[in-house]
């Protein structure tokens, strides 16, 4: 006799029987190819990136054509530059430092080629003291003692082209020598220079300065610049580093006819002047642009 198949198990007793059997393992989940995101039920993890939301200062450009504004200023460290062997100490005196300034003031309007010639010729960085002279090449007035500056190149440039207008200079005078950087451009466009200066120390000084350049035709004068140079006048130019309330007359009167005078006239306001003699006693006078100068002031200082 055979016995009769055990009765099947329905109901809730089937389904607890089921639990305790033990699941099958599932096969690993792989990615099907390299464009597939696997996902495993739980909010995806990017493995090294922030928690948090990037801030602006933190953002980066995604290609090379974008351009990322930081939120607050960020500072680059300064970027060193080796100098090659053989410029070694030459990196203010390199030609390269003088035809980029040459550049400049021609973008700025200055067309005399005969005194870019002579800027380009002058080694700025020589004229300042030795911890200025990174800043030698800068369009700026520089500090030299005694309450005087280096005028900025492109005022040095304007007034003497000015002063040239085109033409070939014999005599020039310049008022207020400094530490003779100007004297030395004049130099490049003048047959000869005569240059005063009132405070005996910078007259040392600039004497000093150009001593190495050997240029004989510049001779420096210690005395009253609102004075003048009557021994060697009439001069064909008269260039004035410092502004007075009014052109001085004896400055005037050692103007040659058809001459030229470039100066900083004014107080608090000033503005470069410029007056022609076009006869024995007719002077034309043009106004040209805002300046600020150190006043020019009467007397020797020694």
């Amino acid at each position: 006799m055979t016995p009769a198949p055990a009765p099947r198990r329905e109901g809730a007793e089937a389904r607890a029987a089921a639990a305790r059997r033990p699941a099958a393992p599932l096969p690993p989940v792989t990615a099907a190819n390299s464009n597939t995101r696997v996902t495993t039920g739980r909010p995806p993890v990017a493995r090294g990136t922030p928690a948090r939301p990037l801030r602006p200062d933190e953002a980066r450009a995604t290609n090379s054509n974008t351009r990322v504004a930081p939120a607050r200023l960020i500072v680059p460290a300064p970027i060193q530059v080796r100098t090659p062997a053989r410029e070694a100490n030459h990196g203010l005196n390199s030609e390269r430092m003088r035809a980029a300034l040459v550049a400049r003031l021609r973008a700025q309007g200055i067309a005399d080629e005969r005194v870019l010639e002579a800027v380009h010729a002058i080694p700025r960085h020589r004229f300042v003291d030795e911890a200025l002279a990174s800043r030698a090449y800068e369009d700026a007035a520089l500090p030299i003692g005694h309450g005087q500056t280096i005028s900025q190149p492109w005022i040095v440039a304007r007034m003497i082209a000015a002063a040239r207008n085109g033409r070939e200079l014999g005599k020039v005078l310049e008022v207020g020598t400094g530490c003779g950087y100007q004297a030395a451009v004049l130099a490049g466009v003048a047959r000869e220079v005569y240059s005063i200066e009132r405070i005996k120390a910078l007259h040392e000084l600039a004497r000093n300065q150009l001593r190495p350049f050997r240029l004989p035709h510049v001779r420096l004068v210690f005395g009253d610049g609102m004075l003048g140079v009557p021994s060697a006048a009439p001069f064909d130019a008269i260039v004035v580093a410092a502004a007075g309330l009014k052109i001085p007359d004896a400055l005037l009167a050692q103007l040659a006819v058809g001459g030229r005078l470039v100066a900083p006239e004014g107080g608090a306001r000033q503005r470069l002047v410029m007056i022609e003699r076009t006869g024995a006693q007719s002077w034309v006078r043009t106004e040209l642009e805002a300046v600020r100068f150190v006043p020019l002031q009467s007397g020797v200082l020694l």
